[in-house]
């Protein structure tokens, strides 16, 4: 019931059509409102926005069961900011997944629209600081740099593709990423893991196995929201649009893959802040 619930307001809070008309129901919800502007009403929690009325559902091509997308955790710094409407920055880090794009641009830029049109009146930046075919050791370092420099609320670390492909042992990777998220969250910054990419021939290797197990322990022990890539990717392959989402080398995302992976991750931070929040809110326990 829960898994329903979630994924029915997910897709009524995703994928805005920007600058979309309003509907007939909007005019008229819109009416209604102003009918009873003079009716006392108890004053409402603001702390995050309502779902635009002409919402729309999340895009069928990029469609996956909840389940399949992400491993839930809260984003408590990034919720305060939006609670506070201030500027959200987020940074992007990774390899050619978030580096490259194509003719509708790269995954953070297509997020940063995303997360614009769900938190409407808040400044949203995705700071784009992918780095083609880096293993998270690299990543690291850099990481710590950068967010030193842009104190961002948020890190979107997608990794261990290249990891798995140039053989790091899991031990040494499994270390690296616990001890750069820990000095991440010492310092206030939220951070969401980004997985692997999914292709038939890695989906059958053992250590590709062994490292996207790392990554469902770090995740599930530090209490991170992690997105599985991997496995939306992977249902994704086994639907109609399977010859869209592979490109010729197997690692890249196409027209269809950049779309899909922004949307999966914004569905991800939305529903673990709009909807953990309310359900705080609704499961809270009365004062006496």
């Amino acid at each position: 019931m829960a898994h329903q619930l979630a994924a029915l307001i997910i897709g009524l809070i995703l994928l805005f059509t920007a600058g979309a008309p309003a509907t007939a129901q909007d005019a008229a919800a819109q009416q209604s409102d102003s009918a009873i502007t003079d009716v006392p009403q108890i004053q409402a929690e603001t702390q995050y926005p309502t779902p635009p009325l002409h919402a729309a559902a999340l895009a069928l091509q990029c469609s996956v069961p909840q389940s399949e997308v992400a491993r839930d955790a809260p984003l408590s710094h990034t919720a305060a900011r939006i609670e506070a409407s201030k500027k959200m920055r987020v940074l992007a880090i990774g390899s050619s997944a978030t580096w490259s794009g194509n003719k509708s641009g790269n995954y953070p830029s297509r997020l940063e629209k995303l997360l614009e049109n769900v938190w409407k009146g808040i400044d949203v930046e995705v700071v784009n600081r992918g780095v083609s075919g880096e293993i998270a050791s690299v990543s690291a370092r850099r990481l710590i740099n950068e967010a030193a420099i842009l104190k961002p609320s948020l890190v979107l670390w997608q990794l261990g593709t290249n990891d798995a492909v140039a053989r790091v042992p899991v031990v040494e990777f499994e270390t690296t990423v616990r001890a750069t998220v820990r000095m991440l969250n010492k310092n206030k910054i939220d951070v969401v893991l980004v997985g692997l990419q999914y292709t038939p021939k890695y989906a059958r290797d053992e250590h590709w196995f062994e490292i996207r197990g790392a990554l469902d322990r770090i995740a599930l022990e530090e209490n991170l929201l992690y997105v599985r890539r991997d496995k939306a990717m992977e249902f994704l392959a086994q639907t109609k649009a399977a010859s869209e989402v592979s490109a010729d080398d197997e690692f890249s995302l196409n027209d269809l893959g950049f779309p899909c992976m922004a949307e999966h991750i914004a569905q991800a931070m939305v529903a673990n802040i709009f909807l953990r929040r309310s359900g705080d809110r609704r499961g809270a326990t009365p004062a006496r």
